[in-house]
């Protein structure tokens, strides 16, 4: 079995745009042959459903969860792109299922790409200064590797899905988006929490 590094990770999601643990699974199957790891992405469909990622969502559902006897709740927006989806059984129980995992796992963000660059900044510092004294070549890897880390245990679409820990979240919203055959956007969450702000 050939070693799997972080950069032949990267290099397949960037081509594909499928999600990390997608690629890394796909690169395991084909033993580290990238284009081998391709095809295995695109007959699973998930390549499919980066090509609806473009398509505008303008329908969908507001849902709520109440969990642990009123003590957590969950206010949240999943999109689609029809009326016809958003009234769907499986649909619908996609985002009760996102709406028990962020009550269960208390995201920060749903996404990278929200949060804030000096955030980030200081987990890099934080980073380095925790390998200091390492050689020069892997300190940048480990940092990275920590960083990456703070995304997945911070957004939604980075963690471990609650209901199925070998697939993040995202990755259980792109196999929805293959069934359902149209895009499918996680637009905005809410957790309260009793005394959470206190």
């Amino acid at each position: 079995m050939a070693e799997i590094s972080a950069k032949l990770v990267m290099t397949l999601r960037e081509k594909t745009n499928a999600g990390m643990m997608e690629c890394k699974a796909a690169l395991k199957e084909a033993d580290g042959d990238l284009e081998k790891a391709e095809t295995i992405l695109r007959k699973k469909g998930t390549i499919k459903a980066e090509k609806k990622a473009d398509r505008q969502t303008k329908e969908g559902i507001i849902a709520s969860y109440i969990h642990m006897a009123g003590r957590i709740g969950v206010l949240i927006e999943v999109n689609c792109e029809t009326d016809f989806v958003a009234r769907n059984e499986n649909f619908q129980a996609l985002v009760k299922d996102i709406s028990l995992h962020i009550a269960a796992s208390s995201p920060r963000w749903i996404q990278r790409s929200e949060v804030p660059e000096a955030l980030i900044a200081t987990e890099r510092e934080i980073g380095m200064d925790q390998v200091k004294g390492k050689p020069a070549n892997i300190v940048e890897k480990i940092v990275d590797g920590k960083v990456d880390k703070f995304y997945a245990d911070n957004c939604l679409l980075e963690q471990p899905f609650i209901k199925n820990t070998d697939v993040t979240v995202g990755d259980f919203v792109k196999g929805k988006i293959t069934e359902l055959g149209e895009n499918l956007v996680v637009r905005r969450f809410t957790r309260y929490a009793v005394g959470g702000d206190i």
